[in-house]
């Protein structure tokens, strides 16, 4: 059926119908909510589906397309050539796919509440109901705070225009003006509460087939709350609910030394012995706080970047920047790697079947030509077929070759928090071991990586921000990483000149306001209250 982008009549009835459907509310063969809500069963079938709106898939695209995450890949014909060169208007369908999912779930969500009304749960289900409330309530906060974090101007300012605040099931062709910041953080820390107080954490040792942290766990209310509290600058709490998250996560960051490493048993897709990549391949939980189950037949993440498999016969149309691919490379032909031998996101990141070229001369007075693993002479198309860097991140598993779980906390983020809270104390040098910490870990070699020694704050957020772009790569960070963190470590998008050459722009100054999503064209056309953000 046709589909619909007006939130409004998305919010009412929940999917993505016919403009009839919009007038015809009650469908031949439609289940109503009295038939749908009658015991905390269905509650539980209906949370089910509640997951399943759950995503941060355009976030990822958009964050690796307009930062320094992506190259040229050799099979692009001028894919996300447009954002990529910085033109983001609100006719931008990312914008629209961010605005529409997140009030996807958020209405599903808002529906099972609804729902839940009807139900008076016997005493022996009481718990289970709640838990199941809680569950739906955390999911809408992560709505909500995923729209604020791409569509406000400014997360530290709680008067400044958020997004729509929805808590509820609205009237069919309501209206509805932007809140501010602070009316939408205080449903949302609602929201977190009750979650908090009701959620039943599923049993690791019971339940280990059901994959118990791609639900909603207390655990998951700490670790956004701790993002939720360094995006607005509030570093106590966020160093607070950092430590929460760490200390019960039940899992430790994931090594990369734990096994004898071989490329062969590394690569290999079902039997891997590797922690690491163990975790990237779904074999394993590795150091997951909460994913989002991606089983086959639903969005595909690695297809941001291939055409048909996550290597070089796959496709690739992006594939990882160079300068990105510098900082985990440690190759002595390469002059510009500032990698540590030994670091597993090497290998864990990069597809063995990544074509890497030659280093090759710097061209006298040419901005940004110092050489890289390819001839600076060549013809761009000569250039981006003759050095492929294969991303694989996501490398697919068995059944779904571009197919992984998305990855939305992981133990390593709460790190990095704990990090940022501790240089906004001034401890710089407890700053510095936290990423000592993280790089010990993922050294395959087990060696030991040097203490960094800090002159000033600067540097160590520029340390900070440098790490967070290796590890948390392609996972949709970059992006909101550089606008509240970039002015701090004095540090901007970092492309490669030749990633760049061809998309007419190579970066944007940090204050620019694209660095703020624009209302989708959509959403204004529809809604005559709703106010754009400033310049577009």
């Amino acid at each position: 059926m046709k589909k619909i982008k007006y939130l409004f009549v998305l919010i009412f009835l929940g999917a993505f119908l016919s403009c009839e459907d919009a007038y015809n509310i009650v469908q031949d063969g439609e289940f109503g909510e009295e038939a749908t809500f009658k015991t905390v069963d269905d509650m539980e079938l209906y949370l089910n589906g509640v997951y399943d709106y759950a995503s941060d898939l355009a976030e990822i695209k958009f964050t690796a397309i307009i930062t320094d995450e992506l190259g040229v890949g050799n099979q692009n014909a001028g894919q996300d050539k447009e954002l990529g060169g910085f033109i983001l208007n609100s006719n931008e369908g990312l914008a629209d796919n961010i605005w529409i999912s997140q009030y996807s779930l958020i209405n599903r969500a808002n529906r099972l509440l609804r729902g839940a009304t009807r139900i008076t749960p016997d005493a022996s289900e009481v718990d289970r109901y709640n838990s199941i409330i809680g569950q739906a309530r955390a999911l809408r906060a992560y709505g909500h705070f995923q729209l604020l974090t791409y569509f406000s101007t400014d997360l530290k300012d709680d008067n400044a225009l958020g997004v729509i605040l929805m808590d509820r099931v609205p009237d069919t062709f309501e209206r509805l003006p932007r809140n501010t910041n602070g009316e939408v953080f205080a449903l949302i820390e609602s929201d977190l509460q009750f979650a908090e107080d009701n959620v039943i954490d599923r049993d690791m040792t019971t339940a280990p087939n059901s994959k118990p942290w791609t639900y909603i766990s207390k655990n998951f209310v700490n670790a956004l709350r701790a993002r939720m509290y360094a995006y607005r600058g509030n570093y106590p709490l966020a160093k607070q609910y950092a430590d929460l998250a760490i200390n019960n996560a039940g899992v430790t960051l994931a090594s990369a030394a734990a096994t004898p490493f071989s490329a062969a048993n590394f690569y290999n897709p079902t039997s891997t012995t590797n922690p690491y990549r163990r975790m990237w391949q779904d074999l394993s939980r590795g150091e997951i706080i909460f994913s989002l189950d991606r089983p086959a037949g639903t969005e595909t993440v690695a297809s941001i970047f291939y055409f048909n498999r996550t290597q070089f016969s796959g496709g690739p149309f992006h594939d990882m920047g160079r300068n990105l691919f510098n900082l985990m490379d440690s190759s002595a032909g390469n002059p510009l790697a500032t990698g540590v031998v030994g670091d597993i996101r090497a290998y864990a990141f990069i597809d063995p079947t990544s074509k890497v070229d030659q280093a090759g001369p710097v061209i006298t007075g040419v901005a940004g030509s110092a050489p890289y693993y390819t001839d600076n002479n060549q013809a761009f198309d000569v250039y981006k077929a003759t050095d492929v860097l294969c991303i694989d991140k996501y490398p697919g598993k068995p059944g779904n070759d571009l197919g992984n779980d998305l990855k939305i906390f992981r133990l390593s983020e709460m790190y990095f928090i704990k990090a940022e809270a501790l240089v906004a104390e001034g401890d710089l040098n407890g700053a510095a071991t936290i990423l000592k910490t993280i790089r010990d870990v993922r050294n395959k070699n087990g060696t030991a990586q040097p203490l960094p020694n800090y002159a000033n704050a600067t540097e160590a957020w520029a340390d900070i921000l440098k790490e967070r772009r290796i590890e948390l790569c392609f996972e949709g960070h970059r992006y909101i990483d550089l606008k509240r963190l970039g002015s701090l470590a004095n540090v901007g998008i970092d492309r490669y000149s030749r990633d760049c050459e061809s998309l007419g722009a190579c970066s944007i100054d940090l204050t620019d306001y694209r660095f703020t999503m624009p209302i989708p064209i959509n959403e204004l056309n529809a809604n005559p209250n709703m106010v754009q953000n400033p310049n577009y």
